[in-house]
C-alpha cells in the first residue's frame, strides 16, 4: 500500500495542483502554477524516505508553499464585493474554489505530522498518511472539478448544489475524524452525494457538448469512475460506523485511491485542460483578436 500511496500523493502533487491552479485564475496564478512542481518535488519526495529529519525537512518545505495558497485563497475571499461595494457571501462555484486552495495545506500538515512520526489530534500515523492523498483528490481537485462544473452549467441548480455539496461533505468528512465514526459517514454521505451530481451533470450535459470526442471521453470517464469509487467511499464509511463487512485500508487505497486519482481527477483535469480555462469558476474570456 506505501508505495501505491506514495505514487498517488505524487500525482497531487506534481500534476493536479498545478494544473488546477492554471484553471482557476491563469492571471493571478499562472506563475504559482509555474513555480510548484519546484516546492511539490521535496514533498513528493518526503514519503519515500523514512522517518525522520529529513523526511520532515521535505514535507515543511511543501507545507510552506501549501500554507501560502491558502493565504491566496483568504485573499481571494477578500476581494469579493458586493453590490454595494460592501461584502456578500461567495456563489457556489466560487466556494468551491476557495476549498481547493485551502485543501493541500491540510494534506501537507499531516504530512509534516507523519513523517516526524508525530501522531497529531492522537491520529494514528496510517490515517495521517492517507489523509494526504484524500485532501488532494478529494479535496482540491474534487472541489475544483464541482467549481468548474457549476460555472459551465450556471442555470442548472443541480450543479449549484454540488458546488456546495462537495466541499461541505469534505469539511464534515474531516470533522469526523474529530468526533466519531457516524459524523465521518455523514461526511461521506453529503460527499458522495455531491461528486454523484457532479457525475450526473458532466454526463448528461458537459459531455453532449464537448467539442470533441476525446474530450467528451474523458469527462465521461471521470462520471462514470465516479459511481463506483463513492460508493466504496460510502462501504467503507459505513463499515466503520457500524461494524458490517467492508474494505480494509489496503483495498481502498488500491481502488477507490487509485480509481479517484487516475480515473476521475486525471481524466476531469486533462479534459477541462482541452476546454480552456474559459471555463474556469473565475476566468474571463480572452479579447476576440481583430
Amino acid at each position: 500500500m506505501t508505495v501505491l500511496v506514495n505514487l498517488i500523493v505524487a500525482l497531487g502533487m506534481l500534476y493536479a495542483v498545478p494544473a488546477g491552479l492554471r484553471l482557476i485564475d491563469p492571471a493571478r496564478l499562472g506563475t504559482a502554477a509555474r513555480l510548484w512542481p519546484w516546492a511539490a518535488a521535496p514533498g513528493a519526495l518526503s514519503p519515500w524516505l523514512p522517518r525522520g529529519t529529513a523526511a520532515t525537512v521535505l514535507a515543511a518545505l511543501y507545507a510552506a508553499a501549501a500554507l501560502a495558497l491558502l493565504g491566496a485563497a483568504g485573499a481571494r475571499l477578500r476581494r469579493r464585493p458586493g453590490r454595494s461595494g460592501g461584502r456578500r457571501l461567495p456563489e457556489p462555484s466560487e466556494v468551491a474554489v476557495l476549498t481547493a486552495l485551502a485543501s493541500p495545506s491540510v494534506a501537507a500538515v499531516a504530512l509534516v505530522a507523519e513523517r516526524a512520526g508525530y501522531r497529531l489530534f492522537g491520529f494514528d500515523l496510517d490515517v495521517l498518511a492517507l489523509t494526504v492523498p484524500h485532501f488532494h483528490f478529494a479535496g482540491f481537485t474534487a472541489a475544483l472539478v464541482a467549481g468548474l462544473v457549476c460555472r459551465s452549467a450556471s442555470g442548472d441548480h443541480r450543479a449549484r448544489w454540488a458546488a456546495y455539496s462537495v466541499p461541505g461533505g469534505t469539511l464534515l468528512v474531516l470533522a469526523g475524524y474529530f468526533v466519531d465514526d457516524w459524523a465521518e459517514l455523514l461526511g461521506a454521505v453529503v460527499l458522495t452525494a455531491g461528486m454523484w451530481t457532479v457525475a450526473l451533470v458532466t454526463w448528461r450535459e458537459l459531455r453532449a457538448a464537448a467539442p470533441d470526442r476525446t474530450s467528451g471521453a474523458l469527462l465521461a470517464s471521470s462520471a462514470a469512475v465516479l459511481v463506483a469509487t463513492m460508493l466504496l467511499a460510502l462501504w467503507w464509511a459505513a463499515g466503520e460506523a457500524t461494524g458490517i463487512v467492508h474494505p480494509t485500508l489496503t483495498w481502498m487505497a488500491a481502488t477507490h485511491g487509485l480509481g479517484n486519482a487516475l480515473g476521475f481527477a486525471l481524466c476531469s483535469l486533462l479534459a477541462w485542460r482541452r476546454l480552456g480555462a474559459g471555463r474556469a469558476p473565475d476566468a474571463r474570456p480572452a479579447p476576440a483578436r481583430t
